[in-house]
């Protein structure tokens, strides 16, 4: 278990990093790192952000679609749903789900698209999946683009947990207001629906991947459940309140993006408008 010195050390360390882009060799090769280590950290970062001024205004999932994680460069045997604190500075909305995004300073990013929820009620400690739906105020569609400081995107989980989830910036789509129907059905609704993601450039359009959930307990639903049951027992941590934003998780591989590319999204079996995003 790490010393609380050594957790604020690790953590300076990753905010050097990332405010200058210099990537770090891993934390787990140099320490015995627990989960419970990496949140550690994470904390430390969290209250250093705060304190130059920054505000969490929610959360990020990571890892919540299984099918996913042969894909990363996660190099433990550890599965586990992660998630990171998300701030005023790297969350903006897509004026008419269009948008521009800077890579520079942005180390190793990457594309993920996500479908985000803003609660409109503090759910109770012991919330069902039913339960945290009615507390949802609305849905968007989001891109995550993920930022990795350590060579060759490979991590152990912890790493990336400590690493800020791996969260670099949010852009959120228009926000559809949830009715109660929706709300009660939204587990299922998520279930069949899929996203269709493709990357053009001034000379070509591929369609990079679709991608859906396996089921409904592998929906951004249970992953939102999931995160507050974790919560529950990260006592260092403020529990889900009224007001945040949570992103709930990738529905493809996480892709390399590049100045000069423009992605864009399209979905099926629910009712949101895709994303088109460019980046220089």
């Amino acid at each position: 278990m790490l010393m609380s010195s050594q957790a604020s050390r690790y953590a300076h360390q990753l905010l050097d990093a990332r405010a200058n882009s210099r990537l770090l060799p891993l934390i787990s090769k140099s320490e015995q790192l627990t989960v419970e280590d990496a949140y550690d950290i994470a904390h430390c970062i969290r209250n250093v952000r705060v304190a130059q001024g920054e505000q969490p205004i929610g959360r990020k999932i990571g890892f919540s679609v299984h099918k996913s994680w042969s894909r990363y460069g996660v190099t433990d045997d550890t599965r586990t749903t992660i998630w990171a604190p998300i701030f005023d500075t790297t969350v903006r909305f897509a004026e008419d789900n269009h948008g521009l995004q800077s890579l520079a300073g942005a180390m190793q990013p990457r594309i993920e698209p996500e479908i985000v929820f803003k609660l409109g009620k503090t759910p109770a400690p012991d919330a069902t999946l039913d339960d945290m739906a009615d507390c949802l105020e609305w849905m968007a569609h989001g891109f995550e683009i993920v930022a990795c400081p350590f060579a060759n995107w490979e991590f152990t989980v912890a790493d990336s947990i400590a690493a800020f989830g791996l969260h670099g910036t949010l852009i959120i789509g228009e926000p559809h207001v949830l009715s109660y129907g929706t709300r009660h059905h939204l587990s299922q609704i998520l279930a069949s629906a899929s996203v269709s993601l493709s990357c053009n450039t001034d000379t070509s359009s591929t369609l990079r991947a679709a991608g859906f959930c396996n089921d409904e307990m592998d929906s951004p639903l249970h992953a939102l459940w999931h995160l507050h049951q974790l919560l529950q027992k990260q006592t260092q941590f403020r529990q889900l309140q009224a007001g945040e934003i949570i992103t709930t998780g990738t529905w493809t591989d996480a892709y390399p993006v590049e100045p000069g590319q423009t992605w864009v999204t399209a979905f099926s079996g629910v009712t949101l408008p895709g994303l088109t995003v460019s980046f220089v």
